[in-house]
């Protein structure tokens, strides 16, 4: 048995379709099939079944991928092992990044962070909370830049920092010259949300518990805070931003925003990581240049926490 059979057995684990795994192994179908084959033959074992569309592993397949993971990450770490002896920071970097962060916070460091590490190849993602967590779970990324925290002994988060949350409040309504909201004092029934699955949708709720769905004639969820801020401007209601999303705000924009009484509602966003992760060094860069781009007015100090790499 050789790591390439691992590796190819991984993605069809992954992909569940001998044709998508080839292609991302770069190989025809037929020699990731025959490599399959070979290996089976060898262990004496189906390691899956191939009468079901999608393919699925069988039961003695799911411990043989199991531990092939676990045996393909062991021999990743040699290379680690030399790129630290030589004090490289270099490789590839898969991140995914929930829709709520991606447009606030790539821009914010990314290219920093690219001519920091001129030797780094990263490839974003923009996903939800579930799709980020699967592909983690899977290693098809190394990184999830989410909104925690998020209950899973197979991951480790590194919290980067806490940002608040505002209301953005139409002209016409009649929280417009409140000084400050309380999450008890809002008409709940006129605020815009984003679509189900979306992390943010759940935080808002949680602000806005007594949440009721509009009784109007036009009815609205969208995917974006973007389209949602529009709507405030052009129908009314108000919806909720974190802070990062009005940092490029003009005066007018700006005057729509209040602020809520203490306790102030926050987000946690955190670096989340597969616990076998690999590329130490790059998370480790990437974790350090991300938390020196966030301006310090969006940086919330939890319970007086100062949040540094452990």
């Amino acid at each position: 048995m050789t790591l390439i059979q691992f590796d190819y057995i991984i993605a069809v684990d992954n992909y569940r379709h001998f044709g998508r795994a080839a292609a991302a192994c770069f190989v025809t179908q037929p020699t990731l099939s025959m490599q399959i084959h070979k290996l089976e033959d060898q262990l004496g074992v189906l390691i899956f079944d191939r009468s079901k569309q999608p393919v699925v592993p069988t039961d003695i397949g799911k411990r043989i991928i199991a531990q092939a993971r676990l045996v393909v990450n062991e021999s990743k770490k040699v290379k680690e092992l030399v790129e630290d002896e030589k004090g490289e920071v270099a490789g590839e970097l898969n991140i995914g990044i929930i829709p709520t962060l991606s447009p606030y916070l790539l821009p914010l460091f990314i290219n920093a962070f690219t001519q920091k590490y001129p030797h780094v190849n990263i490839k974003v993602e923009e996903l939800i909370t579930e799709q980020v967590i699967h592909k983690l779970k899977n290693e098809l990324l190394d990184i999830g830049l989410i909104v925690t925290p998020y209950d899973d002994p197979g991951l480790i988060t590194k919290p980067l920092f806490y940002e608040e949350f505002y209301g953005y409040v139409s002209e016409s309504s009649d929280l417009y010259n409140e000084d400050k909201l309380t999450s008890d004092g809002i008409p709940t029934d006129e605020i815009w949300l984003l679509n189900e699955g979306h992390c943010f949708r759940d935080q808002v709720l949680n602000v806005c518990q007594s949440y009721k769905e509009r009784d109007s004639q036009f009815k609205y969820e969208s995917g974006s805070l973007e389209a949602l801020r529009r709507i405030v401007d052009k129908h009314g209601g108000m919806t909720l931003l974190p802070a990062l999303a009005t940092l490029d705000f003009e005066e007018k924009a700006k005057r729509k925003l209040k602020s809520f009484d203490e306790p102030k509602p926050v987000r946690e966003v955190s670096l989340v990581m597969h616990r076998s992760y690999l590329k130490r060094k790059l998370v480790k860069a990437l974790h350090g240049e991300i938390l020196e781009a966030i301006p310090d007015n969006v940086k919330i100090e939890k319970h007086g926490e100062v949040i540094k790499w452990k």
